[in-house]
């Protein structure tokens, strides 16, 4: 049987040497310490779930939904976004739901972009936004992500061709996996350069809400223009602890919204509706458990930075994200140093290059493992591996 040409486009994965040696040390009998995970290990708040156990009961939920989305839900996102960032969305013509955000990112590419066209793609950054574009037909175009510029773009170093070929761009802030955060002056920047090249940015913004240290992330929606420009996805997976149940939306230029709804109607039926409601639970009810999240994770995040410093890495504590992104020692590749991690100490942490070629010199450890096995898996490293910067 022969595959489509569009499946040679997809790239290796590239953590499949990991996952071996994984197995092996799970053979042997090794607790691993996982810190490579970005999946929430929190249970859904009880609040949402009886939301969901309520409305599962109604007949009226066990029938096909529509594919952009119970309007009620929408209304919801956007009274959540008026109360969160002052953005006003009409929920009939600026929001649809997606199944989970992942799904939306990777499908946008097919309502805009056919053989010739180009993609502005981060790097590093989540794998979906280059692997939907490529099986759109597109070709990407490397946005470099570099620490001397806090892991924001250089839009001046898109070369003004490539810009005017370019019909899409992805960004993500607070940003997976350095991280990093963006400021609205750096948004409005972005709404310039896309009017100028006529261009739709598309914003993932799926960790807004974990922030630390009185940092608040902003909405790209928020900066005056951006509507003309583009759209943001969002997800109830991380705020709430939801990744499983597969619930997220877009948002903006109503144009854009319009042609992902359009292609969903004809790909799939939608998300069930006593989700949905739970959804609605989850932007509506009680926030006592988002902030209670983000004190988990900020004491997580303090000590991994506590236990990288104990190494000799002098990082910086990152402002939001459920990750810590840290420097390679040595002369080690990515993926030479998590294989070496994993072999000696029985942890697994995330090589950079898995999120790009710009990833590499880099390593990523998830905040979604109890304070307590953190701190293990760092001293484990520090033992069995010394000072290492």
């Amino acid at each position: 049987m022969k595959e489509a040409k569009r499946l040679a486009s997809l790239p290796p994965y590239l953590f499949a040497r990991i996952e071996e040696k994984l197995e092996e040390a799970k053979k042997k009998g090794v607790d691993v310490i996982n810190l490579g995970i970005g999946d929430p290990d929190q249970p859904t708040p009880e609040h949402i779930v009886q939301a969901l156990i309520t409305h599962a009961q109604n007949p009226e939920n066990h029938r096909y939904p529509t594919s952009k989305g119970l309007l009620e839900f929408r209304t919801s996102v956007a009274s959540w976004y008026q109360r969160r960032f002052g953005v006003e969305l009409d929920p009939e013509s600026e929001v649809v739901t997606l199944i989970g955000s992942k799904e939306g990112i990777a499908h946008i590419s097919f309502c805009y972009l056919q053989e010739g066209d180009v993609a502005l793609i981060p790097d590093p950054g989540y794998p979906v936004y280059g692997i939907g574009s490529a099986l759109a037909g597109a070709e990407n175009y490397i946005m470099p992500l570099k620490e001397e510029r806090g892991f924001l773009p250089d839009l001046a170093d898109i070369p003004s061709d490539v810009a005017r070929k370019a019909k899409l761009m992805f960004l993500n802030y607070p940003n997976n996996p350095t991280g990093a955060v963006a400021g609205k002056e750096f948004f409005e920047e972005v709404v310039e350069f896309a009017r100028n090249y006529d261009i739709i940015v598309c914003h993932d913004a799926a960790y807004t809400e974990i922030t630390f240290d009185g940092f608040s992330a902003p909405s790209f929606l928020e900066v005056e223009g951006a509507k003309e420009v583009g759209i943001e996805f969002h997800s109830l997976s991380k705020t709430y602890n939801m990744t499983g149940w597969r619930l997220g939306w877009a948002a903006g230029n109503s144009e854009v919204i319009r042609a992902l709804g359009t292609l969903k109607s004809n790909l799939d039926s939608g998300v069930f509706q006593a989700i949905q409601q739970a959804g609605i639970a989850a932007l509506e009810g009680p926030q006592d458990c988002v902030e209670k999240m983000r004190q988990l994770y900020k004491e997580r995040r303090d000590a991994v930075v506590e236990g990288l410093r104990r190494l000799g890495c002098h990082l910086e504590p990152p402002k939001a994200t459920i990750y810590v992104w840290a420097p390679v020692p040595g002369d080690y590749t990515s993926t030479d140093f998590a294989e070496l991690v994993l072999e000696k100490a029985g942890v697994v942490i995330t090589p950079g290059i898995g999120y790009g070629k710009f990833g590499e010199g880099y390593f990523r450890i998830s905040l979604t493992v109890d304070k307590e096995r953190i701190q293990e898996g760092l001293k484990r490293i520090e033992q069995a591996l010394g000072k290492l910067y």
